[in-house]
């Protein structure tokens, strides 16, 4: 069994999980969030993962104790969450981006901020995906940002044969 943590917020339940990101060549090592305990090595992500990709917020993950941290081994069961990331321009503003944002919270998004240019989108279930990603492709081809796909947890429609 996992032993509770110092890095935890007991009021909350919730407790840090780390994503081992070195593998990945990016500009961190790890990625920390927050989860609370479903089973014995089970948690679930109660955060938009930024930099960690094929997760989402509601993902339960397997972990395993590693000097005294619980890192992330893979996923036990899938929330139906999505996870996109955007990259803003440097010339974005607070209001520029809050009016850019509106379309995307009307859909039922929300977002974190890893710092002033990059944000992690957390897309539930409710939400149509296929609205939110006609938003971030206008986006981008609009200039008011770039986007990436972290994870897509949304059940996909069948293609018609015009899609094709």
């Amino acid at each position: 069994m996992i032993a509770d943590h110092n890095i935890s917020q007991p009021e909350q339940g919730l407790v840090k999980v780390i994503f081992d990101l070195s593998k990945d060549n990016g500009p961190n090592a790890t990625e920390s969030l927050w989860a609370d305990r479903v089973g014995d090595s089970t948690f679930r992500l109660r955060n938009v993962p930024v930099f960690a990709y094929g997760f989402s917020e509601q993902d339960v993950v397997k972990v395993e104790e590693r000097d005294g941290s619980l890192f992330v081994t893979g996923a036990e069961a899938r929330g139906g969450h999505s996870t996109y990331r955007i990259y803003l321009p440097t010339d974005t503003t607070d209001e520029k981006f809050a009016l850019d944002w509106k379309p995307l919270e009307n859909l039922g998004c929300t977002y974190e901020r890893a710092n002033r240019r990059i944000i992690a989108i957390d897309v539930p279930p409710s939400a149509d995906v296929y609205a939110v990603y006609a938003v971030l492709e206008n986006g981008e081809k609009d200039g008011r940002w770039e986007f990436g796909e972290g994870h897509c947890g949304h059940a996909l429609r069948p293609q018609t044969s015009r899609e094709t």
